[in-house]
């Protein structure tokens, strides 16, 4: 059964080989006049610029953590194999946002270019180097994981390696998450530093259109779209994707430990499989989009829903398939069991179409946003804030139903909780996240998608092209800024799954720590086999110990002090850009003419240097906490701490991504000619709100959800410390 793991490898071969084709054809495209040519080089200059800032900070902090985790594994608190796994993680999320960014500066000016010709050519350049990064992502991740469960499985011999192997491969889990929160949290404050300052100084003070050459701190916004929702989207699903297969694949050896070792390996094996089988489906749903000329909205939306659509429709076909394959012959559970997956592609769904309900100008709420504007900014900024709130619902009440169903479907509907059907349950919710996950290389091609679609209407402002490619580059500007929306919520939904998957994957960690030092569970139950009852009984995890509600607490707190901090710092790094850019229209003589050219470099490196200085603390805190919330409260309160950073995080980064998406389109709605159009008092009202939003949705928002993740990754790593600090 072990031949199984080459077709992983195999299908992140092919997701890697298209994604090189499609960014060798995206290369072959013109890149159109020597101006735009011009315009291109300067945001890729500076996104790679910044991009080499930021790897310089992460180093030192991966090299500190793995030096952390090697002494760990001389006094037994880890195995020997963490500190390395750790470092693969971290360099592959890493290297994928750097892929996908590379891509997205090369594929902006050919965008532009692409629609001189026609909507749909613009469409097919933008939407193909997106699926460069989808591509990348998944063909990385499944790679580093089936590689490392070849080494792995090599290596280790113990009776119960498989669930040895697949915590320790949770390890670099934790690489991708503290990668991806650098890049989240970075590239989040640097694009919305300078996207506050374009806005607020250019067209409230100015009245200058949105990426026109003459603001200073146009170039800067750009490479910030490119180094936030490409680099720092890519880093982050990266995490979630690799996150739930592989405490799919923990809960799955757990959940079969006391059967038979080929079921156990099938149980492992089968997420990995799910996600190999996404990555062909979505090369199919990939090829599938494309439009008409003159195409709305609602026609540009319906060519990508077509895409995604499709594949996952034929993902969840080919999971009954699967399963039957892997179980057919030891049970007839498996058709159940494939409901899971169904479950969790049905809510990232919802969650997907609840977003673009909330947030597309398209639709009613966004539309009531704008026409609030008619009172002014502090009525647009209420109404954006209310919308986002109400916006929680739906996520919500999705996640919760999916979670239920997709627990009762991996039992057999059997909704008696007991200690034999607790694994299966939580492995059916892991499951359900890695069907929501599973064709993540579409998916992530419409996100990926909308900054190039942004930075090519830019780059066609800024070029002086005629008016009928900015109009076709503004209609895909639109649809970006939706799939974006889109994008953030899916990623959202998704990280609240693999959250819980984690969760549970904590505890077996727990268990495999003491079986390390050679203890029993705390009521003296042999741990070894020990059930998830046993184990929540011996350490009193319950809603009565005060312990456990201090650690929810905690966790809450964390939700609300990162979202602060994050906050403030794209508040202070906007501060500096408004000066700037204020600075440069008051002494640079002829700028406001366009006799003279802004300088694009000052506002690039204050962008730069403010990223770099105010990552640093919010992302170090989301490390600590966990660890000291161990070494202080022990087990029951980092399981406390979990639960309340999943369930405050998951609600607040659903507002704070909606509100954000709200207040972008109702200005895009009104810059489309309605209540006043560009330039009127109205339009002034909607970007101070689109200002107030832009650090919710870019930065703090999204955020959240690696936040989520990582504390249940840092906790998972620092188990061994945890339990022998309490035992001494």
């Amino acid at each position: 059964m072990n031949w199984v793991i080459y077709l992983v490898l195999a299908a992140s071969v092919l997701a890697l080989s298209f994604a090189f084709y499609f960014f060798k054809s995206m290369m072959k495209e013109d890149e159109g006049t020597d101006l735009m040519k011009k315009i291109a080089s300067h945001v890729r200059r500076g996104a790679m610029a910044y991009l080499k800032q930021q790897y310089k900070v992460v180093i030192i902090v991966f090299v500190v953590l793995a030096a952390l985790f090697f002494v760990m594994s001389l006094f037994g608190l880890q195995n020997e194999w963490v500190w390395f796994a750790f470092l693969t993680g971290g360099f592959f999320s890493g290297l994928a946002g750097f892929f996908g960014m590379k891509t997205a500066t090369f594929a902006s000016a050919r965008t532009a270019n692409a629609a001189r010709k026609s909507l749909n050519s613009g469409l097919q350049v933008a939407f193909r180097s997106g699926a460069v990064m989808g591509l990348v992502v998944v063909g990385l991740a499944l790679l580093d994981i089936s590689v490392w469960f070849l080494v792995l499985d090599y290596f280790i011999e113990e009776a119960n390696h498989l669930i040895i192997i697949t915590t320790t491969m949770l390890t670099f889990g934790m690489g991708a998450s503290t990668q991806a929160l650098f890049a989240r949290v970075g590239g989040g404050i640097y694009t919305k530093a300078a996207d506050v300052g374009a806005d607020l100084v250019g067209k409230t003070e100015y009245n200058i259109p949105e990426d026109d050459p003459r603001n200073p701190a146009t170039i800067a916004d750009n490479v910030g779209d490119n180094v936030g929702d490409v680099a720092g989207m890519g880093a982050d699903l990266y995490e979630s994707y690799a996150g739930s297969i592989l405490a799919t694949a923990a809960l799955g050896a757990a959940a079969f430990g006391a059967g038979c070792y080929e079921m156990q390996l099938k149980a492992v094996f089968a997420p990995m499989i799910i996600a190999a089988a996404g990555v062909l489906l979505s090369l199919f749903g990939i090829f599938m989009v494309k439009t008409k000329e003159g195409a709305g909205m609602k026609q540009l939306l319906g060519a990508l829903s077509r895409g995604t659509n499709t594949a996952a429709v034929l993902i969840a076909v080919a999971t009954f398939g699967i399963f039957a394959w892997l179980f057919g012959t030891e049970t007839n559970q498996w058709w159940q069991v494939s409901l899971s997956v169904v479950v969790g592609l049905l809510a990232g769904v919802i969650i997907g179409k609840s977003t673009e309900y909330y947030t597309s100008q398209s639709y009613t709420p966004t539309q009531k946003v704008a026409e609030s504007s008619k009172t002014g900014p502090a009525t647009v900024i209420i109404s954006g804030l209310g919308l986002g709130m109400l916006s929680t619902a739906i996520p919500v009440v999705t996640v919760g139903v999916a979670i239920v169903l997709a627990y009762l479907c991996a039992n057999g509907f059997n909704i008696e909780f007991n200690a034999a059907n607790l694994s299966m349950g939580l492995y059916g919710i892991g499951i359900a996240a890695v069907g929501m996950l599973s064709t993540l290389g579409i998916t992530l091609a419409t996100d990926a998608y909308g900054p190039i679609a942004d930075n090519a209407g830019g780059n066609a402002e800024m070029s002086g092209l005629e008016p009928e490619v900015r109009k076709r580059t503004d209609a895909l500007d639109a649809l970006g800024n939706t799939t974006a929306a889109t994008g953030k919520g899916f990623a959202i939904g998704s990280a609240a799954l693999t959250a819980l998957a984690l969760l549970a994957s904590y505890v077996e960690e727990i268990k495999i720590a003491l079986v390390r030092i050679g203890e029993t569970l705390p009521n003296g139950v042999e741990t070894a086999k020990a059930t998830l009852v046993d184990f929540m009984e011996a350490y009193n995890v319950n809603l009565m110990n005060p312990v456990v509600l201090v650690g929810v607490f905690i966790g809450a707190m964390m939700a609300f002090v990162f979202c602060g901090m994050t906050m403030n710092a794209v508040g202070r790094a906007a501060q500096k850009m408004v000066e700037e850019v204020r600075r440069q229209f008051s002494t640079i003589k002829g700028i406001l003419e366009g006799k003279a050219e802004p300088d694009y470099e000052r506002c690039v490196a204050i962008s730069t240097k403010g990223a770099q200085q105010e990552m640093l603390v919010p992302s170090i805190l989301a490390i600590l906490v966990p660890i000291l919330t161990g070494l202080i409260l022990g087990v029951p309160g980092v399981l406390g701490l979990l639960i309340g950073g999943l369930s405050t995080g998951f609600v607040l980064a659903v507002f704070m991504a909606n509100s954000g998406g709200a207040w972008d389109n109702a200005k895009k709605y009104v810059e489309e000619g309605n209540f006043g159009g560009k330039g009127s008092e109205n339009h002034k009202a909607t970007v101070v709100g689109d200002t107030v939003g832009d650090p919710f949705k870019d930065t703090s928002g999204p955020s959240l959800n690696i936040l989520i993740k990582l504390m249940s990754m840092v906790s998972i790593v620092m188990a061994g410390l945890t339990v022998t600090c309490h035992l001494l």
